[in-house]
């Protein structure tokens, strides 16, 4: 029952956008709303469990880094992409990031003895975004929205490798340094209001109560439920919501918006799906410590594992677990 609320609440984002942005919000506005929203249920449910705001420049200066790929920029992405590209599209979209942790990581040296399977599984899910792209077609998702939609997956999964080596196994308990990143990303993205374009007529209603939605429930809520299942269940649970998001997303898209549902963009969500499945088989995975050095490493493996997940990233596994985010947003699997 959890995993099925915790993937609507996720899996439902990408609606709240598309219906913030058709009530009148510009993008950037349903980023910092979205933002402060998610940091104020945090910090409410932080206090509640006694949990200090971290101290220490050192400490700011890692959660500046990881709020502006791992919130400020795939959040604006998300909301500039989602102006031209269906909310079913986003959703998808955003399931190949962990293809894209799984590349970087790699190429970061990070990721060692791939194996044939997930190395099958990482070509076999890019196969599928190109899929869904389709750039040989008229009708392929090829605009600059698609490609923002795109650049929030990259960002995420480059969020992901930086929390993993600078945050996980801090001292400060995880809902705390995740109200702290989302502060701190709220103040990023505030930083580019005198640059945002000016509109002329007020948010609708609808407008208002989305992006409301999407930053208590869709921001905040999932990051506290997501860090309970996997305290209580274990990353795996945790990973099952990943897979259902992009269905959820897709199918909300339908059913709400009359979004169409094209043949090749389901084939393609498939494609990617059984990627993303395959590359988290077999016994060869990396660890966000690999890169400390071994009393430090021994120090974060004995952290408790509620305390080493942060925005839905478990050390136990080398793909971040369902969510992305949930200061990554809840919405990466």
């Amino acid at each position: 029952m959890r995993i099925a609320v915790l993937a609507l609440l996720w899996g439902s984002s990408f609606l709240w956008i598309k219906l913030a942005l058709e009530g009148g919000l510009a993008p950037l506005h349903v980023t910092i709303v979205r933002c402060a929203l998610g940091a104020a249920v945090l910090l409410v449910l932080a206090r509640s469990a006694r949990q200090h705001l971290p101290r220490g420049r050192r400490v700011w200066g890692h959660l500046l880094v990881a709020a502006l790929f791992c919130n400020a920029l795939p959040f604006l992405f998300f909301s500039i992409g989602e102006q031209t590209v269906d909310s079913g599209v986003a959703g998808v979209m955003n399931a190949t990031t962990p293809l894209w942790s799984l590349g970087l990581g790699f190429l970061l040296g990070t990721e060692r003895g791939l194996g044939p399977k997930r190395l099958a599984g990482l070509l076999l899910g890019f196969g599928g975004t190109l899929l869904i792209f389709a750039p040989w077609q008229q009708s392929g998702l090829t605009s600059p929205g698609a490609l923002a939609l795109l650049a929030a997956a990259v960002s995420y999964a480059v969020a992901f490798a930086y929390m993993a080596r600078h945050l996980i196994g801090r001292d400060t308990p995880p809902l705390a340094l995740s109200a702290a990143q989302l502060l701190a990303a709220t103040g990023l993205t505030t930083l580019g209001l005198p640059a945002s374009p000016h509109t002329e007529s007020a948010p609708t209603l609808t407008g208002v109560l989305a992006v409301v939605v999407l930053g208590v429930f869709g921001t905040g809520l999932t990051f506290h439920l997501n860090s309970r299942l996997i305290a209580d269940e274990g990353p795996t649970a945790a990973a099952t919501v990943g897979y259902l998001l992009p269905v959820v997303s897709v199918g909300l898209g339908a059913l709400v918006l009359g979004e169409e549902v094209g043949v090749r963009v389901i084939a393609g969500m498939a494609v990617v799906l059984a990627g993303v499945g395959l590359t988290r088989v077999g016994p060869s995975r990396s660890r966000p410590d690999a890169h400390l050095p071994s009393s430090e490493r021994t120090a974060a493996r004995s952290t408790p594992v509620s305390a080493r997940t942060t925005s839905g990233v478990s050390s136990t596994s080398s793909q971040p677990t369902a969510p992305t985010p949930a200061t990554c947003h809840g919405d990466s699997m």
